[in-house]
């Protein structure tokens, strides 16, 4: 869920749908029957989009290749969040799946309280999993109370997180790590607002976790104050668990921007060589009232060599220049990854990769994917290149996700719109692309066609437009890449979107 402007589970098995990849691969539908059909959309606002999966994250077992879970949003809300997250496990290495339901919002059993109406949120978002090295799996999730009944709870928000030990059929350790209570009766303008999270389990501890997002604070709970703020900021907070999940210590800030700065998409990596951990996330620095003019958008990180207990000062990767996602042909807003990181590091060397959204390129027209890539532990950066390019013809490339193989070489997923002919109003033909590098990172070719053409206006929508999720994921089974992504659908009897998966 990204602020504008700024043991229970229910199991189910399912048979797989393949689909044409490139050549020589097949792609496999993840998601199946939606487990939230029957949950109630009552007195909430805005839309809800039945049937919908968006925003996946996955990740491999890495004791058991053949283990895999990923985790989306389902049935997502035109103004944010879902009725709740699934996770999605395969044993076979993704040739079938099953599902089993979160625990982080009302839809799904045993789902966690809120604290301040003692009963679960009605939304969730910002699905996340890792795995540990011992094939313990760590989700984590933001949470939202909406209503448009001024109900008790209103606008409360918390950042949840959820332990697997048998490979994500189901989910215990269900805990609250930090809730704010809402201020306000306008979803999404409350003074304390917890989005983006993300966790990490420690590659060499097992039992070793860490949770990161951002926590945004207005002046003072009155929404014109909020409004109209000089002094909005968003910390990146913290916390960590050494315990496989059953505690966690006490959330706390770890870097503030300063007043009228923020942080968002907060995603630690860490160097298994030596324990480093890095944060990284997109700074946002603005100027304040009465302007509120924008100083721009960086990529930055924070670095901490003690496990967690004290972390460097922030450290710029580069600056951005980014546009607005929109169809080229009608000018209607896509909700993407934008300004938001993914980032990879080499467990062998540590050398380090960042992908973002650019148009530095293009002239500021429409974004390309670059990035930038470090081999001293974030000293110094090179210059961002573009990894898409001429092949996107001119098109919007966007939702960059970047990993390593078994073998250094470096992947990166992303959507384009090369195949949308002039003129076209009606539809959004949209297609999945991996290209790799063998050079770490110097130079990418090997172009795979891994989807697509999809119509995107089959997606949900909100005011920011057609949205397949702020993320999308790529996962690493040895020497195989697997992206992991959200899809449209098409015809009288299809579901709008799901989950896809396949290894190239």
């Amino acid at each position: 869920m990204r602020r504008a402007g700024i043991l229970l589970a229910v199991s189910a098995s399912f048979a797989v749908v393949s689909a044409s990849g490139a050549a020589g691969a097949s792609l496999v539908t993840v998601s199946g029957p939606d487990p939230y059909a029957a949950c109630s959309t009552a007195a909430e606002t805005g839309t809800n989009f039945a049937d919908t999966e968006v925003e996946p994250q996955v990740a491999v077992n890495p004791t058991n290749g053949a283990n895999i879970i990923g985790a989306w949003q389902q049935d997502r809300w035109s103004d944010g969040g879902a009725q709740g997250l699934v996770a999605g496990f395969s044993s076979n290495g993704g040739k079938s799946w099953g599902e089993s339901t979160l625990p982080f919002s009302a839809c799904a059993p045993g789902a966690i309280d809120d604290p301040f109406t003692g009963s679960p949120y009605n939304r969730a978002s910002d699905p996340w999993v890792s795995f540990g090295p011992d094939g313990t799996a760590y989700a984590s999730a933001v949470l939202v109370n909406d209503s448009n009944e001024g109900l008790p709870g209103t606008t409360d928000t918390g950042v949840a997180t959820a332990t697997s030990s048998d490979g994500g059929k189901t989910w215990g350790s269900v805990r609250l790590e930090k809730s704010d209570q809402g201020t306000t009766p306008v979803f999404g303008d409350t003074q304390f607002f917890n989005d983006k999270a993300s966790i990490t389990a420690d590659p060499d501890q097992a039992g070793v976790a860490y949770l990161v997002w951002d926590r945004t604070k207005s002046p003072s709970s009155t929404l014109s104050a909020i409004l109209n703020a000089q002094t909005i900021r968003g910390p990146a907070w913290f916390s960590k668990t050494s315990d496989f999940g059953r505690t966690w210590t006490i959330a706390r800030p770890i870097f503030d921007p300063g007043e009228r700065n923020t942080t968002l998409g907060n995603i630690i990596v860490v160097d298994p060589r030596n324990g480093a951990l890095y944060d990284f996330f997109a700074e946002f620095a603005n100027t304040g009232n009465p302007n509120r003019t924008p100083r721009g958008i960086s990529i930055a990180f924070i670095k901490s060599t003690d496990g967690g207990n004290t972390w460097s000062h922030a450290t710029n990767v580069s600056t951005q220049d980014v546009v607005f996602d929109a169809d080229p042909n009608t000018g209607q807003l896509l909700r993407t990854e934008e300004e938001l990181p993914s980032v990879a590091i080499d467990p062998a060397t540590g050398q380090l990769y960042v992908v973002w959204e650019d148009a530095r390129f293009t002239g500021g027209t429409v974004n390309q994917i670059v990035i930038s890539t470090s081999t001293d532990g974030g000293a110094t950066w090179s210059a961002p290149a573009a990894v898409s390019g001429s092949q996107s013809n001119g098109m919007p490339a966007f939702n960059p996700t970047v990993a390593v193989n078994a073998n250094g070489t470096v992947g990166v997923t992303y959507y384009d719109m090369r195949n949308l002919p002039a003129g076209d109003t009606t539809t959004l033909p949209t297609d999945v692309w991996l290209t790799t590098s063998t050079d770490h990172g110097a130079t990418f070719g090997n172009e795979t066609h891994v989807a697509g053409s999809f119509d995107m206006l089959t997606a949900p929508q909100g005011p920011d437009g057609f949205f397949l999720g702020d993320y999308e994921a790529l996962g690493v089974s040895g020497t195989a890449f697997m992206p992991f992504f959200a899809t449209g659908n098409t015809g009288a009897d299809s579901n709008p979107t799901d989950i896809l998966t396949g290894s190239f």
